[in-house]
């Protein structure tokens, strides 16, 4: 086996054991608080997550992509590393301060989120914990067995402090607490680790680095915010236009599809450099590897969204409780999204972002994200959580099938049994 495959497979493992453990946590976690806090305060909490997670994205501004792509590619000069590390690390920070403007504009400015802005405040700390977590670092050296280490000491920490401290419905203003400071811990160890272990000694950044990482990410930033456009609005716009209860059945019922879907993450994560330097190296062979990555996950997933779509009474009667009979029709429904997700998430990102697609991408996101806006402000008010749900699995079927249909345009034949590409 090459040092290369050891490297992907060591990497897939790694954050296969960190989403299994993400899992493993939520599947403790929800149970207890669901039945703690009810739909109602479940609800406010999953409402305020959805807000600050438009702050996660913009802080991220695609780095996890475009920043790991560039140090996978420039890994053997450490020079240029510590630039790259210190310039994505500035950025970041800029946009922490922007980012935290613009939440105290919307909660004083608008009545809505007046009420409970302190729940949205204690939030806003897990933006700042993303901030600090140098993922896209670890993913461009290819060594990610370590900030696995971090996040499972820091989810169980967290974890630890929920089942201590959340005695009551009243308590429900201490979650997003416990969880801000998990992070911000667990992202400052992290970050002391890389600046000690790869030696990355402060190196003030350059107005041209800060222009060329800008831009390189910008594509990805775009596809990103769109995209998070569309997952986190779905809860706020069933916010807006029901009440927390409602927001409750719908998000505890999401959680554990996304819970599900979070498998295929790692292969993403982990893959994804090594895909740039196949395409570098050889377009065939990055289809080749593409296909059969393709097949496997389209096989595993088929058979997880079967499973899910049989259960989804079971589980959520076994995980969510008698409170939450509301959220089994609403599983039922996106039980297919790990499959068609699992192989979005192959082609889009993966796929089209190494093979230059960066644009037709984000116009693809883009169109996803009015689709997704138009069904649901058509359905929810007719059929609520429901009818969130299916605007969500019909958005999903036309954006995988769009992707498919482009890279079939462009010459790219994920799932054919010759692995050559004829650009038009």
């Amino acid at each position: 086996m090459t040092l290369s495959k050891h490297r992907i497979i060591q990497n897939v493992l790694s954050l296969s054991a960190l989403q299994g453990s993400t899992y493993v946590i939520s599947f403790l976690t929800i149970p207890y608080l669901v039945r703690v806090l009810g739909p109602e305060k479940f609800g406010l909490i999953a409402f305020a997550q959805a807000l600050i997670q438009y702050f996660v994205i913009f802080t991220d501004y695609g780095f996890n992509f475009s920043a790991s792509r560039s140090i996978s590619k420039m890994r053997a000069d450490m020079e240029n590393v510590r630039d790259i590390f210190w310039t994505v690390i500035t950025i970041k920070i800029i946009m922490t301060c922007i980012a935290l403007l613009l939440l105290c504009a919307l909660i004083f400015l608008i009545p809505f989120f007046k009420s409970e802005r302190a729940i949205y405040f204690y939030t806003f700390g897990t933006v700042i914990g993303s901030v600090l977590f140098p993922v896209w670092f670890f993913q461009g050296v290819e060594d990610m067995k370590f900030i696995t280490i971090f996040n499972i000491v820091t989810k169980l920490s967290a974890t630890a402090c929920i089942f201590i401290f959340i005695k009551y419905q009243e308590d429900y203003n201490i979650v997003p607490i416990i969880n801000s400071i998990g992070q911000i811990v667990g992202g400052f160890s992290a970050l002391i680790f890389a600046w000690n272990r790869f030696d990355l000694t402060y190196r003030p950044p350059t107005l041209n680095f800060i222009i060329n990482q800008l831009k390189e990410g910008w594509h990805i930033f775009t596809s990103m915010i769109i995209s998070t456009l569309y997952t986190s609005s779905n809860t706020i716009i069933i916010g807006i236009l029901t009440n927390n209860t409602i927001v409750g059945y719908y998000s505890a019922a999401e959680k554990l599809i996304m819970a599900v879907t979070g498998l295929i993450n790692p292969v993403c994560q982990a893959v994804y450099p090594h895909i740039s330097f196949l395409v570098g190296k050889s377009k065939e062979q990055a289809i080749a590897f593409l296909s059969k990555l393709a097949y496997l996950t389209g096989i595993v997933t088929f058979f997880i969204s079967i499973g899910l779509l049989i259960l989804a009474s079971s589980i959520v009667r076994l995980v969510l409780g008698d409170q939450f009979e509301a959220s089994i029709s609403v599983v039922k429904v996106l039980s297919f999204l790990p499959f068609i997700i699992g192989l979005s998430g192959l082609t889009g990102v993966i796929t089209m972002f190494n093979f230059s697609m960066e644009s037709l991408f984000s116009k693809v996101l883009l169109t996803r994200g009015i689709l997704n806006v138009i069904l649901a402000f058509a359905l929810i008010p007719l059929y609520k959580q429901n009818g969130l749900a299916v605007s969500i699995l019909i958005t999903e079927i036309f954006t995988t099938s769009t992707i498919f249909y482009l890279l079939e345009r462009r010459g790219v034949h994920i799932f054919a049994n010759k692995y050559r590409m004829q650009l038009q």
